[in-house]
C-alpha cells in the first residue's frame, strides 16, 4: 500500500500497483497531428495490459477518446476528466471512479489534466502537454511523452525523486514567513 496517499487512494493500492497515464486518444483522427507515430488503440491498450493487472490500479488523466478500448482492461479504472473528454456520463460503466476537475491524492501530490500553475508545496502530475515540456514540480505523463507505457506511481514516490524537493505546506509557510 503507498502509505503517503489520503485514505481514500490508497484503496487503490490495497491489493496491487497504480500505474499514471494521459491521453490515450482511442480513435481520435487528430492524434497523429501531435506524433506521427502514434499507435494504434490496441497497440495502447497492449502496452496498459502488459504492465496493468486485474488487481491494479490504472489512473487515466484525461482525453480518452473513445472508451470502448476500455472494457478490455480488467484493473480498476480511474478518470480525471481532459479537455476532449465530453461530459462524464458518456464514461458511466467504463471507469470504477471519475472526476471532472484536478484531485489531491497527498498532501504533496495533485493530480489533474492540464498542468497546473506552479504552486510551491506540490507535485502536478498531469497530462494534456504533448510537448514533453517539464517545469518546476511537474511530472507530465501524456502517454506520447512517456512511450505510451503506464508509470507506476509507487515506484517513483520510493525512489524519492518525485517528492524530494517538495516541501510540505506547512514548511513552505514557515520559511516564508
Amino acid at each position: 500500500m503507498i502509505k503517503t496517499l489520503y485514505p481514500f487512494a490508497q484503496k487503490w493500492s490495497e491489493r496491487g500497483s497504480v500505474y499514471l497515464y494521459s491521453d490515450t486518444h482511442f480513435d481520435d483522427h487528430d492524434s497523429k497531428l501531435m506524433d506521427p507515430e502514434w499507435p494504434d488503440p490496441q497497440v495502447q491498450i497492449d502496452n496498459i495490459r502488459a504492465v496493468c493487472h486485474k488487481n491494479d490500479t490504472l489512473l487515466l488523466l484525461g482525453d480518452v477518446g473513445s472508451p470502448e478500448y476500455l472494457k478490455q482492461l480488467k484493473c480498476y479504472k480511474v478518470l480525471i476528466a481532459g479537455n476532449h473528454d465530453p461530459g462524464l456520463s458518456n464514461f458511466a460503466g467504463y471507469f470504477d471512479e471519475m472526476y471532472s476537475g484536478p484531485l489531491f491524492i497527498s498532501d504533496r501530490i495533485l493530480l489533474s489534466h492540464e498542468p497546473f500553475p506552479y504552486i510551491p508545496y506540490v507535485v502536478n502530475i498531469h497530462g494534456h502537454d504533448h510537448s514533453g515540456t517539464f517545469r518546476d514540480q511537474h511530472f507530465n505523463v501524456c502517454s506520447n511523452v512517456i512511450g505510451y507505457k503506464p508509470i507506476n506511481l509507487g515506484q517513483i514516490i520510493k525512489d524519492g525523486t518525485l517528492l524530494r524537493d517538495v516541501p510540505t505546506i506547512h514548511r513552505y509557510t514557515i520559511d516564508c514567513i
